[in-house]
């Protein structure tokens, strides 16, 4: 078993995308489709990237404002379909798990940890991509974006509140491990310590957003947790 730390952690609440799975070149592919159809320019990938981590129609809207004149919001649902209608169908053409990810989800699976999934993604793309990539059966729980009413997602803690109350699992054994100033917004404020990843999405060196610890590759994540105050 792991060795247990101060804190007992005994759940884990994973976010997805820049966490446990590099997804930008699908998300770069499916807003491009969207820009070219409303004859934008398309973006690279590297600038998709910083507009990952707060849902489709944010994503959206950074990428028309940063190619032109901002979309109207009531335009945005329409083209968020159109946008789900490509991504769905290419959802894992070239997103991968990044490195160490299989193996130490496995370990930790081993060690009793109870993991779950709580992300801003819609839930039917991420329970795609989960299985297509094989690890959706480390996942008591998976909570997307549009999985509760009234749109409440992270930084709201009731997303991750939602997410440990289907995993069955209390806040004061419970970690979050994320890659974006929303993961640790939304646990400080569900009162749990936070693990982030330095190699992520975030606009910003995650380290200035004070997480509880950093790693800087997934396979640290059981070393973080031993050592996590």
């Amino acid at each position: 078993m792991m060795a247990a730390n101060s804190r007992d952690v005994r759940a884990i609440v994973f976010d997805l995308d820049g966490t446990l799975i590099d997804s930008a070149p699908d998300l770069q592919a499916a807003v491009n489709s969207v820009l070219e159809e409303k004859g934008r320019r398309t973006l690279d990938l590297e600038s998709v990237k910083h507009m990952i981590g707060d849902g489709v129609l944010k994503l959206l809207e950074r990428a028309f404002a940063a190619t032109g004149v901002p979309v109207p919001g009531e335009e945005l649902p329409v083209i968020a379909c159109r946008f789900l209608d490509f991504y769905e169908g290419h959802d894992a053409d070239f997103t991968r798990a990044y490195d160490g990810v299989p193996e130490t989800l496995a370990r930790l699976h081993e060690d009793g940890i109870v993991m779950g999934v709580c992300t801003n993604k819609p839930v039917q793309a991420t329970e795609d991509i989960l299985r297509k990539l094989g690890m959706r059966h480390h996942f008591v729980a998976v909570l997307g974006g549009d999985s509760l009413r009234g749109g409440i997602r992270k930084p709201d803690p009731r997303h991750i509140g939602a997410t440990l109350e289907a995993m069955r699992a209390a806040a004061s054994v419970a970690v979050m491990v994320g890659d974006h100033p929303n993961d640790i917004t939304s646990a400080r404020a569900a009162h749990i310590p936070v693990i982030a990843v330095s190699y992520g999405y975030s606009r910003k060196p995650i380290r200035e957003h004070k997480p509880n610890a950093v790693i800087d590759a997934f396979a640290e994540l059981p070393e973080a947790l031993r050592h996590l105050a």
